[in-house]
C-alpha cells in the first residue's frame, strides 16, 4: 500500500468520525542497509525494508499518540480505535494541540537530500574493506582493527495534519568509517575516523579515511600523564563540537521549561564572548539535519541562537512555547508514535578567520583535546568534567599525546572564555564547530 495524501486524508477522516478534534499523521518508508568487515573479513550484514507510521489524536486538550508497521485496513481501524480511546481516557493538558492552522509551511523546497544513486552491498562491503586496509598500511605498528563499516539509508518522510496540511521528502544518508589498532612496547592505541554525507559522490575516498584514522590512531602511541594545571585548551573540531552540543542542550525549550538547564530565563543577555554567534538553519542544502518543515508541519528556517555573544532564542517547538509564552522556532523533532518536541536541525558555530594550525602556535602552555570521554555535566549549574585525551602544546607545538587525564571548569566561564575559532567549520553532522580556544581550564593529572 502506497502512503500518500489520499492515503494519509482517508486516515485522518476515520480519526474525525471517531470524534477527534484533531490528529496528525507522520510516516516513513525506506531501505537500510549496512556492512561491517575486520581484517578483510565480513563480519556483519544487514538489509532492510523500513515503513512506519505514527498516529497522533486529540479530544479537546486530550491526546494520546500510537504507532503501526502494519498497513492493513484492519490494522489501521485498529490503530485508529486504539488511539482515540487513549486520547479520551487521558487528564488534559492545557498547552496540547495543533500548532494554528496558519503557521503551517507553504513551500517545500527542495534542500538536494536525495541521492538517486544506489549501491550494491558488494559495493558497500570493497569500500569498507579499502578503508580498512589503507588504515593498517599507514604504519607497520597498525597491527589490528575494531573493524570498518559502511551504512546507508534512502527513503521518504512524509506529514500530514487534520489543518488540510500534506508534505513529503526524500532524503539519503551514506557514511562509512575504520577504527584501526596500534601497538607500541606492549601498549596499544585506537583512533577512527568516518566520511558521512547525503550524496555518495561527495564522500572522501576509501583511501584518504583509512589514511587519517591510521594517522589519528599511530600519533597517540607513547601518550603520557601530565601534572595537574590551570592551561588554555584547544578543541579540534570534533571536540568543539561536542562543547557546542552542550549548548544546543541548553538552549532546548524542553530543557527549559523543565528548570533543566543553566539559560532559563538569560535571553537577550550575554552568555558568551563576543567572537561566539551560533546559528540553526534547517533549510541548509546537502545538511544532515536539513528538512523543508518540522515535524508539525511548519517551516524551518534559520534561527539566531547566539548573536555575538548574547542569547536571543531557544530551540522551540510548539508545547514547550506554550508553556514559555514563545513562537515555535520550526524546530520540532519527532519519532514515529511520539509527541513531537524540540531539537536541532544544523546547529553550527559560526567560523572565524584563523587558521587552526595558528591558534594552536598562539599557545605557550597548553592541551589540544582530541577525545572526550563520559558525561560530567550538570546542565543546571554548568559544571564540566569530563576525561580527556589529545596533545600537550609546548611553545605553539604539538609536543607529545596525553592521556588519562580530566579537564574541569563551568560552561558559562567556558563560553565567556573563548578566546579564538578556527575558519575550519565542517559539517560532519547536524552539530558542527571549527576548532576553539578557551582561555583556561583545569587539567587534572598526576
Amino acid at each position: 500500500m502506497r502512503i500518500d495524501q489520499n492515503f494519509t486524508m482517508d486516515l485522518l477522516n476515520k480519526v474525525k468520525k471517531k470524534g477527534a478534534s484533531a490528529a496528525d499523521v507522520v510516516a516513513v518508508e525506506g531501505d537500510a542497509a549496512s556492512v561491517q568487515v575486520r581484517l578483510s573479513a565480513v563480519d556483519k550484514l544487514s538489509k532492510a525494508e523500513e515503513k512506519r507510521l505514527g498516529l497522533r489524536v486529540y479530544f479537546g486538550k486530550r491526546s494520546a499518540g500510537a504507532s503501526t508497521s502494519d498497513f492493513t485496513p484492519a490494522a489501521l481501524d485498529d490503530l485508529v480505535e486504539t488511539t482515540c480511546a487513549l486520547a479520551r481516557a487521558v487528564v488534559e493538558d492545557p498547552y496540547a494541540g495543533l500548532p494554528d492552522a496558519g503557521a503551517m509551511a507553504t513551500d517545500i523546497p527542495d534542500l538536494d537530500l536525495f541521492d538517486s544513486h544506489t549501491i550494491s552491498m558488494d559495493r558497500m562491503i570493497d569500500t569498507a574493506t579499502r578503508t580498512e586496509r589503507a588504515a593498517l598500511a599507514v604504519d607497520t605498528r597498525l597491527t589490528n582493527s575494531e573493524g570498518a563499516d559502511f551504512g546507508s539509508f534512502s527513503g521518504r518522510t512524509l506529514f500530514a495534519n487534520s489543518h488540510g496540511f500534506y508534505g513529503d521528502f526524500r532524503s539519503s544518508n551514506f557514511s562509512f568509517s575504520v577504527s584501526p589498532i596500534a601497538a607500541q612496547d606492549g601498549l596499544m592505541q585506537r583512533d577512527y575516523w568516518y566520511a558521512v554525507g547525503r550524496k555518495l559522490a561527495g564522500l572522501d575516498s576509501p583511501e584518504a579515511v583509512g589514511q587519517e584514522a591510521g594517522r589519528r590512531t599511530v600519533r597517540r602511541l607513547g601518550s603520557r600523564k601530565v601534572p595537574t594545571c590551570r592551561v588554555p585548551i584547544v578543541f579540534d573540531p570534533e571536540m568543539a563540537g561536542s562543547f557546542l552540543g552542550n549548548l544546543c542542550s541548553a538552549v532546548n525549550s524542553y530543557a527549559i521549561y523543565k528548570g533543566a538547564s543553566y539559560l532559563i530565563g538569560r535571553l537577550g543577555e550575554r552568555i558568551a564572548c563576543e567572537a561566539v554567534s551560533v546559528y540553526d538553519d534547517g533549510r541548509i542544502p546537502l545538511g544532515l539535519g536539513s528538512k523543508p518543515f518540522d515535524g508539525e508541519g511548519l517551516p524551518t528556517r534559520q534561527t539566531v541562537i547566539v548573536e555575538r555573544g548574547i542569547l536571543k532564542s531557544y530551540l522551540v517547538d510548539t508545547y514547550a512555547g506554550r508553556k514559555l509564552g514563545l513562537a515555535s522556532t520550526g524546530n520540532a523533532s519527532r519519532s514515529i508514535g511520539e509527541a513531537p518536541s524540540a531539537g536541532a536541525t544544523n546547529f553550527y558555530l559560526a567560523p572565524g578567520a584563523i587558521s587552526p594550525e595558528t591558534i594552536i602556535q598562539s599557545v605557550t602552555r597548553g592541551l589540544y583535546v582530541t577525545e572526550l570521554i563520559g558525561f560530567g555535566i550538570n546542565m543546571v549549574t554548568g559544571d564540566y568534567s569530563r576525561g580527556a585525551v589529545g596533545f600537550w602544546i609546548e611553545n605553539g607545538e604539538l609536543a607529545y599525546p596525553v592521556e588519562e587525564i580530566t579537564i574541569a571548569g563551568n560552561l558559562k566561564d567556558m563560553w565567556m572564555g573563548v578566546e579564538a575559532i578556527g575558519n575550519d567549520l565542517a559539517f560532519r553532522g547536524r552539530i558542527a564547530s571549527p576548532t576553539v580556544k578557551l582561555a583556561e581550564m583545569t587539567v587534572a593529572g598526576v
